[in-house]
């Protein structure tokens, strides 16, 4: 099978484990970044370069695409589909995950626990959106975020209007969510690959910090999650549409809330603290999913 990685860096450590793992499992493996894709959009006929060749797509793709690429970067993927190649997670559930308003509208209509969110445009109604989220602290976040960027705590009133100011200022969209304090700082990143939670890690945030990303500094142990909690998290990257995500939940009073579900989890994180081969169980669910799987199946091989 012959798999294509849109990443920006092919020494990152999730791309190199997908790389790892694919060969491992005899496939050919490219890495291309897709800043460097250019796309010929014509009828009956689209085509994907790349440093000034034509790119016959392959079997599959895994795009590992940054928040800070995301247009581009899911219009490059959406090539791909257009040409038959099996993309890992499609280009409009990417799109759909990463604005964090609409994973939030779209998951609380399906009945998926989330923290109480506020949204607004006018100045003018600052105090009842605050109102609406209930008491401080608030969380304010903006609504295209990655890793921690972008996030708030608003330990009064005061602050958050002045977060709120600030926020309007810059012209940015931002959202007002509730602070759950029985978390202590701790959240749940639950890996789920096609309808399975395949690993799981508890991210305590350091002192002093609510955030518990790890790249702020969190610390990741592994940890055994309810029932609840893993249908939860499987749902939700089902309503988002995505086959592999990392669904994070925070253990609150009334059952699991999910904060987000992340359409381009990173590796490094889960399998050194789970010690799970992640990267080979992705592979495996191209293989058993892709054309390439099907063809296999159909032929017996």
């Amino acid at each position: 099978m012959k798999i294509t990685i849109l990443s920006r860096n092919r020494n990152l450590y999730s791309t190199r484990r997908l790389v790892e793992a694919a060969r491992e499992r005899d496939h050919e493996v490219w890495v291309i970044d897709p800043l460097r894709c250019y796309m010929n959009i014509v009828p009956h006929a689209p085509e994907i370069h790349f440093k000034g060749r034509k790119l016959e797509g392959g079997d599959a793709v895994i795009p590992r695409i940054g928040a800070s690429v995301t247009f581009y970067g899911t219009a490059v993927l959406r090539q791909f589909e257009m040409i038959g190649v099996y993309p890992l997670n499609e280009s409009v559930a990417i799109s759909r995950s990463r604005d964090k308003l609409r994973s939030m509208q779209l998951l609380s209509r399906k009945g998926i626990g989330v923290a109480v969110t506020g949204f607004a445009h006018s100045p003018d109604d600052t105090d009842d959106l605050l109102d609406l989220v209930g008491r401080p602290p608030f969380v304010i976040k903006l609504t295209e975020g990655t890793q921690g960027k972008g996030v708030v705590l608003a330990e009064t009133r005061k602050a958050a209007e002045s977060v709120i100011d600030a926020f309007r200022g810059l012209d940015a969209h931002f959202l007002v969510q509730e602070f759950i304090k029985e978390a202590k700082g701790a959240d749940i990143r639950c890996f789920v690959i096609g309808n399975k939670v395949v690993a799981s890690m508890k991210r305590q945030a350091k002192e002093g910090e609510f955030r518990s990303n790890i790249h702020r500094g969190g610390v990741a142990t592994p940890i055994r999650i309810t029932p609840e909690e893993r249908s939860t998290a499987v749902r939700a990257a089902k309503i988002m549409g995505l086959n592999v995500a990392g669904v994070d939940l925070l253990r609150s009073n009334h059952g699991p809330v999910v904060m987000e579900v992340n359409s381009s989890p990173g590796l490094e994180g889960i399998e050194t603290a789970t010690g799970k081969d992640v990267a080979g169980q992705i592979i495996q669910f191209i293989e058993k999913h892709s054309r390439y799987g099907k063809t296999r199946t159909r032929g017996g091989g």
